[in-house]
């Protein structure tokens, strides 16, 4: 099996979601099982986006049990969108969310840690379905309140994800084809790479807007979970990044 991880600008509009849809057939053609983690829809003020729906109300920042409450939602609507879309193509597929991910936080709300992954509900649901749609950017505390795991946190949900669940690797897709050694959009000179170990990598995601969130990357080191980044709108082979 492996884990499918879409971002805000893969999930933000349908035109944009069909091609995630194309990259989750051909998956689930090659491998047995594919679990597909969602970011929020868009970015900035987009509808749906995490940043919109932070702006509601300023007594979000007078509370941060309701703030993350509030945050999670917006992957649980990608979640949502996705499954739908999905089942409209004639894929079967199921949404696993809340408490039933396994998915156990603590530390602080905002910016909380992964403790621990229950994956056997996981994989009882493997059984009957080979496609779970998991929100990521969140876990749920022992007192069952919703926690968000930092900027760029469903990152860190896939790769977690992937760990728990021995998958073959973590597929990222992106609005670039592959990891550059700069921002292609801010400038013209940069080195495409087609392989990276994780020492390699990691000094490239200290920038204003790295590829994948830092944390989650230092996660992959650790866990060993092979990383392969590709963009959303090709079917270039994109970077691997391997233990």
């Amino acid at each position: 099996m492996i884990i499918q991880k879409f971002g805000g600008v893969a999930m933000q509009n349908q035109q944009q979601r069909a091609k995630c849809i194309q990259h989750i057939k051909k998956a689930l053609l090659k491998y047995r099982s594919v679990v597909v983690v969602v970011s929020a829809m868009g970015r900035g003020d987009d509808a749906y986006s995490t940043d919109r729906l932070l702006n509601v109300t300023d007594a979000f920042e007078k509370s941060s049990e309701a703030k993350d409450l509030a945050a999670a939602c917006g992957e649980l609507i990608a979640s949502a969108v996705m499954s739908a879309e999905l089942v409209s193509e004639g894929i079967d597929n199921t949404i696993i969310y809340g408490q039933n991910t396994g998915i156990r936080t603590n530390g602080d709300f905002s910016n909380a840690a992964i403790e621990k992954i229950n994956t056997s509900h996981l994989l009882k649901t493997l059984e009957t379905h080979s496609c779970l749609i998991v929100p990521g950017f969140q876990g749920m505390n022992k007192q069952g309140q919703f926690m968000t795991l930092g900027r760029g946190g469903s990152d860190l949900t896939a790769i977690a994800l992937a760990a728990a669940l021995q998958a073959s690797h973590v597929e990222f897709y992106k609005d670039v084809p592959a990891v550059m050694s700069a921002d292609p959009r801010t400038v013209t000179h940069y080195e495409r790479f087609d392989k990276l170990t994780f020492d390699e990598f990691l000094p490239l995601l200290d920038c204003s807007r790295p590829i994948i969130q830092k944390k989650a990357a230092i996660h992959a080191k650790k866990t060993a979970t092979p990383l392969h980044i590709r963009g959303i709108a090709s079917n270039e082979e994109g970077t691997w990044i391997l233990p």
